[in-house]
């Protein structure tokens, strides 16, 4: 079966996207989690949120009906 990058819909803590990419990566989404913090932190609040903005257009949400794996 192939896998899809989308939003997670259980792994999430806004928006499901680090949860999406680590479910589809099959690392523990806490290590994107902390790795987006230290970003956002060392390059200014307003390049962070940017990225996270554009992480919620490019990142699908799931389909509905779809089960997850």
């Amino acid at each position: 079966m192939k896998k899809l990058l989308t939003r997670s819909k259980t792994n999430k803590v806004f928006a499901g996207i680090f949860g999406g990419i680590g479910e589809y990566l099959d690392i523990d989404p806490v290590v994107f989690r902390f790795g987006y913090v230290m970003m956002t932190v060392f390059t200014g609040i307003i390049p962070g949120l940017i990225v996270y903005i554009l992480g919620l257009f490019i990142v699908p949400a799931p389909a509905h009906g779809t089960k997850e794996v």
